[in-house]
């Protein structure tokens, strides 16, 4: 998920696009963007008549299907996505965090609605890291099984073939994508072509199946089918798991060639894949097993294994970056401690590797290829997670639309009423799976809400602690009035995680050293709701008496802290530090539990092993070791 310099951003945001730009990020947004839902043809149609839940392939069946699942594209990702979610950006951004990011900034709701409202927020992004886990695994997976249909006696060769592919994707992933994005578009523009042209010849064999577009065939289907097609309903959701993406990769491309793109070559390729193998099913129903493949002609399987591997690669990759964002977005809005993030390409600020991500990401998806076996029992867990992040992103939607934008309210409920029968409806039909498969991404999104959750917590409780036993900064530039402690010549700087109160490195370094430096700067790393801050509002500086400086630098949950930056920008406002001269001090925490607190006991110790193993500031900050003093403090919570 890769993305722009802040100048290419800011002309994202407007409608003034020449012709050859707009056709460069639609080829760009092509690659990045569409990969997940372009290798939804793969296993979404085998699904519905060769899964868990299968059913038998008849002339109303298939007409049924194929008209639930084109319905579900125009009105999931067309109508809502598209056309209503993609209006709430957060200056320009999309994804689940930027739009919880925008209920904390604009909300005028109480504490305990906020406080719901941001959970569910949290909630959403955890259990995408549980899709993040499962949509390589099953894209490639069932690319490689094309194997099987060049010679049943590969078979035996999928599991290992794709957990090398796998492995081999997750080890690149430190050179970053900059080497390789410019071949994604051209890539997934022939991957399109050709599953759209695949498609094209059965329909032209068999027309009538075009009767799918009308929407009573999926609501007879429903009606005639009873339970058993509420729970297809689970397999056709696996058209649309992509549609997420769209929103979450708003900011890296800009509304205009997201759409453009989707409507006139997304869209149409993957109806006419879909109409083609409904088309192939009707006239070869032992083809159920793999109607993808059933469409490509004999000379052709070769050669699209070849392309579906490396288009679900390429869809992997898109996901695998993704979770990087999101990973980052976390750690700077506070949810998750922090972690090694490198950046991989000078000129986009968005292409970033995060190891700790990666590793859990790489061995989690080979184990699921190993415990699953194949990529129809992984689609038994594959849908609960993005079912439950759709329905919560249209919630937040409903509540930015009314209380920020103040929609009418009438219409905005018949709207949302509409997408949340939809949402419901693939939810319930998704987690009929639990059992076999669905609780996976449930327990991993559990799992991470808690971790974000005891982090956030842990961190305010820290903070208050440390609070109590400190001063402010008035008392603190008052007391040097009365009574000031030997002046040495140099500059020092003390990171602090709160902008009023004194940090305790300070105090301490007083107390046992007995000097302060004759210029001394209180830094504090502040991150804003919006994705980025300008250089102009970025650094505040405030000068204090006796040589003293509060510096606050703010950065956007997009954005990645630089002490350099705060320098050379501070420095423009009347300070006079040397970045060679500076002496860093910082605290190191020692976090004890024995405090009675609304923090459970278990939590706490949480919260005390992930500090323990957070990445310390002057890594994360990227402050000159060789300067950095860390002085420790032991505080119990």
């Amino acid at each position: 998920m890769s993305t722009t310099s802040d100048e290419s951003h800011l002309s994202f945001s407007s409608d003034n696009f020449d012709f050859k730009r707009l056709v460069t990020l639609s080829l760009a947004a092509l690659g990045v963007v569409f990969g997940d839902i372009g290798t939804s043809p793969l296993y979404a149609i085998r699904e519905c008549f060769h899964g868990e839940f299968s059913i038998p392939v008849t002339t109303p069946n298939v007409l049924g299907v194929l008209s639930l699942l084109i319905w579900a594209l125009l009105l999931i990702v067309t109508l809502k996505y598209l056309t209503f979610i993609m209006k709430a950006d957060n200056e320009g951004e999309g994804g689940i965090l930027a739009l919880t990011a925008l209920i904390i900034s604009h909300s005028k709701k109480n504490k305990s609605e906020r406080w719901i409202l941001v959970s569910l927020g949290l909630f959403g992004a955890a259990l995408l890291y549980g899709d993040g886990m499962i949509t390589p695994s099953i894209s490639v997976l069932s690319a490689v099984e094309g194997i099987q249909i060049i010679a049943p006696s590969f078979g035996p060769l999928v599991i290992p073939v794709t957990i090398v592919i796998l492995a081999g994707l997750f080890l690149f992933q430190h050179n970053g994508t900059a080497k390789v994005g410019a071949f994604f578009g051209p890539i997934i523009l022939l991957w399109f072509t050709s599953i759209g042209l695949c498609g094209l010849v059965e329909i032209v064999k068999y027309p009538a199946i075009l009767k799918a577009v009308f929407p009573w065939y999926g609501l007879e289907f429903l009606v005639n089918n009873h339970a058993k097609g509420f729970l297809v309903l689970g397999a056709v959701f696996l058209a649309v798991t992509g549609a997420e993406a769209l929103y979450a990769d708003m900011g890296h491309f800009g509304r205009r060639p997201i759409r453009l793109t989707w409507s006139l070559l997304v869209l149409p390729a993957l109806l006419l894949n879909y109409f083609g193998q409904g088309a192939v099913l009707l006239s070869q129903p032992s083809m159920s097993y793999n109607p993808f493949y059933a469409l490509v002609p004999s000379w052709g399987v070769i050669p699209m294994v070849i392309l579906a591997t490396l288009a679900t690669i390429i869809a992997s990759q898109a996901l695998i970056t993704g979770v990087f964002s999101l990973t980052q977005q976390g750690i700077q809005l506070g949810y998750i401690p922090r972690l090694t993030v490198r950046h991989t390409s000078a000129s986009h600020i968005g292409q970033i590797y995060v190891p700790a991500a990666n590793w859990a990401l790489m061995f989690s998806t080979i184990a699921l290829v190993a415990g699953f076996g194949s990529s129809s029992k992984l689609a038994s867990a594959y849908g609960v997670a993005v079912t439950a992040t759709m329905l919560i992103s249209a919630v937040l939607f409903y509540y930015v639309a009314r209380d920020l934008w103040n929609w009418n309210r009438l219409g905005l409920n018949l709207l949302m009423g509409m997408f949340m029968l939809i949402d419901l409806s693939f939810f319930g039909a998704s987690m009929s799976k639990l059992f076999h498969g669905a609780w996976f991404p449930l327990v991993i999104g559990f799992a991470l809400f808690t971790l974000m959750l005891t982090w956030k917590n842990g961190r305010k409780l820290l903070q208050k602690q440390i609070a109590d036993r400190t001063l402010t900064i008035g008392e603190f530039v008052e007391s040097l009035a009365i009574q000031q402690p030997q002046r040495v010549k140099g500059q020092a700087i003390y990171l602090t995680a709160n902008p009023d109160v004194v940090p305790m490195a300070l105090l301490h370094n007083m107390r046992h050293n007995k000097i302060l430096h004759s210029e001394v700067g209180l830094l504090n790393f502040s991150t804003e709701r919006t994705p980025r801050v300008p250089n102009s509002k970025k650094v505040e500086v405030i000068q204090l008496n006796y040589g003293m400086y509060k510096i606050i630098a703010r950065y956007g949950f997009m954005e990645y802290p630089n002490i350099r930056q705060v320098l050379a920008l501070a420095n423009q406002q009347g300070m006079h530090f040397r970045t060679d001269a500076i002496s860093y001090f910082l605290n190191r925490e020692k976090i004890v539990t024995g405090m009675k607190s609304k923090m459970s006991v278990w939590r706490k110790k949480l919260f005390a092993l992930m500090a323990r193993n957070a990445l310390s500031a002057t890594s994360y900050y990227d402050l000159p070791s060789g300067q950095v003093i860390e002085i420790g403090v032991q505080v119990q919570i």
